[in-house]
């Protein structure tokens, strides 16, 4: 059994968010940088002439480094609401 123990005035829930919240921008920025490697490697294949869609492969990065950028944004959104949160109940 997993005991989620509440600190520092956060809430179970608080922790939960925050670790979610850790867990995904993670998760986005690991998706991001295997399509920079692939984007790279393409660069790298074009240099030294094997084939490959090059601009393909750097518009997929592109767009998933702005996906990326976005979630984990909005994850800070949701992560700053859950301490605004405890913060008002740590002042009532």
């Amino acid at each position: 059994m997993v005991e989620i123990k509440e600190e520092d005035g956060k809430s179970t829930g608080t922790l939960v968010i925050e670790t979610i919240a850790g867990l995904m921008s993670a998760a986005f920025a690991f998706v991001a940088a295997l399509a920079w490697n692939t984007a790279i490697q393409a660069a790298l294949a074009e240099v030294f002439d094997t084939p490959g869609d090059l601009t393909g492969v750097f518009v997929y990065a592109i767009i998933v480094t702005v996906i990326a950028v976005i979630a984990i944004i909005y994850i800070g959104r949701v992560l700053a609401k859950y301490h605004a949160r405890d913060k008002k109940r740590q002042a009532k």
